[in-house]
């Protein structure tokens, strides 16, 4: 065992692990919020981006509850939940060209990063027919 196993608050890379997260929601939760409240819901809680990308697969309710999962995720990894006037488009899930999830923040998400040196949130999220997961782990600024 390593040192920074036995700390246990380095990751690989050196980067202090900040906080974790994670998130479950049903996926018939976000049908039900799309059948009660349709546009104004996704244009709510989702960026263009977001739902450009979700809306262009099959089961895009599936995608849905993915980024709804990795956004609480990545709160909980801030420690902040919802609190401190943080909106919903202040966090953002996009894709790299290898499909890899990236979170971008923005607004009072991003200036609580700035405030915790929190350098990068990693994501992972995964979905099938009933559930989506997410998990965070936000790393602390690169070490000079």
């Amino acid at each position: 065992m390593t040192e920074a196993t036995r700390t246990g608050d380095r990751c690989r890379s050196g980067n202090a692990i900040i906080g974790i997260g994670t998130d479950i929601v049903a996926c018939q939760r976000i049908v039900k919020m799309l059948d009660k409240h349709d546009s104004a819901f996704l244009e709510r809680v989702f960026t263009s981006v977001e739902r450009a990308y979700c809306c262009q697969h099959k089961h895009a309710h599936e995608h849905l509850a993915g980024r709804w999962a990795a956004k609480e995720a990545v709160l909980k990894a801030l420690g902040t939940g919802w609190a401190h006037g943080i909106q919903w488009s202040d966090v953002e899930i996009e894709n790299q060209p290898g499909g890899k999830p990236l979170v971008r923040l923005h607004g009072k998400a991003q200036e609580i990063a700035r405030q915790m040196r929190i350098g990068e949130i990693l994501i992972s999220i995964s979905h099938c027919r009933e559930y989506a997961v997410a998990f965070a782990t936000a790393l602390g600024e690169q070490d000079a």
